[in-house]
């Protein structure tokens, strides 16, 4: 189970690991396996979309059961699959990395995380360091 203890521990360290990178500033949100929110922090100066764009990209991870960086590349290969989905889930569906499964020892799906601020390459490191930091399991696709 993803507790708000465990979702904090993820966001400090992607956090952390942000400024270590010298990322722009960034918003980290956590779902939990239903794709509730369990947690959103953003940086001081984060834009103020981010967190809305780093939701879709945890719940694009989580609606779909694979991270983001996967759906890209089937966005590219079937531009109207992902078209249709992104409309079935009213628009909150961001395909391109930072968007990262959250997995139990058992490789049980339990979450996901989304980041964005920064490039979605550089939002993605952060959220796998966030995941690595709580001893769970990340895929990102």
């Amino acid at each position: 189970m993803l507790t708000l203890d465990i979702a904090n521990t993820i966001s400090a360290a992607a956090l952390a690991e942000a400024r270590k990178m010298s990322l722009k500033p960034i918003s980290v949100v956590v779902l939990d396996h239903r794709a509730a929110t369990i947690s959103i922090q953003s940086e001081d100066g984060v834009c103020i979309m981010r967190s809305d764009i780093a939701k879709a990209k945890a719940n694009a991870a989580i609606q779909l059961g694979m991270g983001t960086r996967a759906l890209m590349n089937r966005a590219e290969q079937q531009a109207y699959f992902v078209d249709a989905v992104n409309g079935l889930g009213k628009g909150n569906i961001i395909p391109v990395p930072g968007g990262v499964l959250v997995k139990d020892s058992n490789g049980t799906i339990i979450g996901a995380v989304g980041i964005s601020g920064d490039t979605s390459d550089n939002d993605e490191i952060a959220a796998l360091a966030g995941i690595a930091a709580s001893g769970l399991a990340a895929d990102a696709g």
